[in-house]
């Protein structure tokens, strides 16, 4: 037993909870007129629950619970006070009479009711101050003998309040007040906060009536806010559904997208949106510049919380720089639909400047007075408007849940698409192996064929060729170019297959050494026309030495073969060097070609121009994109017609070479 009070003669409510091992009991002496039932009050409660079904909206349902509960209590106002995500509070209904103003529509800052305060009325659904004068009268023992410690007062109806809330009341004009909490899912939604201009004693079957009623309005919101989400819901599912038969049917889901343009924005309720996939950007409706989508792109990948789903109405507050787009895209709705790589479907929404009207100015801090261990509330509650900027409509959790499922939809096409282009190049592997045999085997057993065919025709020209005569001669003639023509055919062609069968055993590679024995080899085929070379200091790169002297003997043979018509030939061979690749450049003024055939120009026996012109058998440039490959590198070219071409090749740097 904490202690023995004299209680005075009278009649008395009694309230008992268990607190830890110990029974409080409450005494709440009645005044005249304070006792009764609920049968009392029993017709305004009815009257409300009627009114539940007659509500056509939250807000007129919030109206209809702000009259009733003041019909049943008498307080000069009654207000529903909704809180939002950072616990600011917002009255968005209000029933009151003249003796207390109006704060209907007006806001209040999360620290007017700090985070304590919110979990006892998230604990305790009903708190009464009758006046906020009273004297606190202290509790004896202070310990509690049972466990040595304060007691738990946290579901005490009657408990002393802290002097800073009384001395808020007292600012705010309003000595008595009652609250009841509005419960939502375990989460406190909001209040019915009644004020009154005059100390004022609630009853208890009056209390009672009110959590009642309180209860009934959190459910009937509860119902309503589940109501909404399912329809929500419902429509989004719709959407998505039809962005799914988009994505099914194009071979790349993005293009399904980009199709749909309309349901992608639909989907979130976005003005812009940008689908981020394999180092491409597809922008979509109002949204910022690739440049600034990539910085956000760049931005979300580098967050440690690795999240899938990133939602925010207010971009500018986390990423540096973000109020430079801000004007289109101050909410930021992001889903990340690779594990691997920097792939995102980004929505936005542009700024929505608003004008919020404060019950006070929120930045008037609670404060010391004269006594530096004493704290004191903020003394004004006039109106103080705020232009809010940079920020745009909040992203609502069904819309961040649609995204999410949405990226689970995603997520899965890819990893399908990967799953189908593993087992593709699974084939392609083993095809080209068969290929590669077969041609291998093919070339190998023509070339013997092919050299009897020249043996036999020289060996009949030399023994008769006095006997023929001319057209008899021309025939023999066009059979030994011809087989030699097919012989060196099948000798590139094996020689193409063996490149795929080779061991690349890549080392340094002094390519100005190299370049100058490649053009000593090939001295001969100039017949000494007049070439212009210009060579530059070549890097070095990291390569297999004999595959490198068959791809610049290819591209520097070709060269001088375009360069035939020219008076002065003029090649030049450069290098530079980018933080990842060594590239070669292999630049003539010949004859050079149309890049609407760019594409065909490194593909296995593709010619552009005519063999009676420029001999070859169009396996060399295969053979040089083929080395490149099996090196990591690249190789491409560039031309126009009758102005010259430049070739290049690309490897990767070996920074330890």
């Amino acid at each position: 037993m904490l202690g023995a009070v004299a209680l005075e003669a009278g009649t008395y409510n009694v309230l008992a909870h268990v607190s830890g091992p110990s029974l409080i009991l409450e005494f709440e002496q009645l005044g005249i007129g304070d006792a009764g039932s609920l049968d009392q009050v029993y017709p305004q409660v009815r009257a409300f629950l009627n009114s539940l079904q007659a509500s056509s909206s939250i807000a007129e349902l919030n109206a209809r619970a702000a009259r009733h509960v003041r019909d049943i209590t008498g307080f000069d106002r009654v207000m529903i006070y909704q809180f939002d995500d950072q616990w600011n509070g917002t009255v968005v209904a209000e029933n009151r009479n003249e003796a207390l103003p109006s704060y209907l529509d007006l806001r209040f800052p999360a620290s007017d009711i700090p985070a304590q305060a919110r979990e006892l009325y998230r604990l305790n659904r009903l708190r009464l101050i009758p006046d906020a004068t009273y004297e606190p009268v202290a509790i004896v023992p202070e310990m509690n003998p049972a466990t040595g410690a304060p007691v738990d007062l946290s579901l005490s109806l009657l408990r002393s309040v802290s002097p800073v809330h009384l001395e808020y009341m007292r600012n705010m004009g309003t000595p008595s007040s009652m609250s009841i909490s509005i419960i939502d899912n375990g989460r406190l939604w909001g209040l019915i906060s009644c004020h009154h201009s005059q100390p004022k004693v609630v009853p208890a079957h009056v209390r009672t009536a009110c959590d009642f009623v309180g209860q009934m309005l959190a459910m009937q919101l509860s119902a309503r806010f589940r109501n909404e989400e399912a329809v929500q819901r419902v429509g989004y599912q719709a959407i998505q559904s039809d962005l799914l038969a988009s994505m099914a049917g194009e071979p790349f889901f993005i293009d399904g997208l980009k199709k749909n343009r309309d349901g992608l924005l639909r989907l979130t309720e976005a003005s812009g949106a940008a689908i981020v996939f394999g180092g491409t950007v597809s922008r979509i409706g109002a949204c910022p510049d690739e440049k600034d989508i990539q910085r956000i792109v760049a931005w979300l990948s580098s967050k440690a919380d690795d999240a899938e789903v990133y939602a925010t109405d207010c971009l500018s507050d986390h990423m540096e720089g973000a109020e430079s787009f801000a004007e289109m895209a101050s909410g930021l709705l992001a889903v990340s639909i690779s594990q691997l790589h920097a792939s995102y479907i980004l929505w936005f929404r542009p700024e929505v400047i608003q004008t919020v009207t404060w019950g006070g100015d929120p930045s008037e801090k609670v404060r010391h007075g004269s006594d530096p261990q004493r704290l004191h509330p903020r003394k004004s509650f006039e109106q103080w408007k705020e232009t809010v900027r940079l920020r745009s409509l909040k992203w609502t959790n069904v819309q961040r849940d649609v995204a999410s499922a949405f990226r689970s939809t995603i997520v899965s096409i890819v990893m399908r698409k990967a799953e189908e282009l593993a087992a593709l190049n699974q084939e392609l592997t083993r095809s080209n192996k068969e290929l590669e045999a077969f041609s291998y085997s093919v070339s190998h057993d023509l070339r013997a064929p092919f050299r009897h065919i020249v043996g036999y025709a020289e060996m009949l020209k030399d023994k008769y060729g006095d006997q023929l005569d001319a057209k008899a001669t021309r025939y023999i003639n066009v059979i030994v170019e011809s087989a030699g023509s097919a012989g060196k055919l099948v000798d590139d062609l094996l020689g193409f297959s063996q490149m795929g069968r080779m061991t690349v055993v890549p080392i340094r590679v002094d390519m100005n050494r190299l370049v100058k024995e490649v053009r000593d080899v090939l001295d001969t085929e100039t017949n000494g026309r007049d070439i212009q070379w210009h060579i530059g200091d070549l890097h070095s790169v990291h390569g297999d030495p004999g595959m490198m002297r068959q791809v610049m003997q290819n591209l520097v043979s070709n060269a001088i073969k375009y360069t035939r018509g020219r008076d002065t030939a003029q090649i030049s061979i450069d290098s530079e060097e980018t933080p990842t690749e060594t590239i070669i450049s292999i630049k003539d003024n010949g004859v050079g070609f149309d890049m609407a055939y760019v594409d065909k120009l490194f593909g296995v026996f593709q010619r552009l121009h005519r063999v009676e012109d420029y001999e070859g058998t169009g396996i060399g440039l295969a053979n040089v994109r083929r080395i490149m490959e099996r090196h990591g590198g690249r190789a491409w070219a560039e031309g126009e017609l009758n102005k010259g071409a430049a070739f290049h090749i690309a490897l990767p740097r070996n920074q330890g070479a």
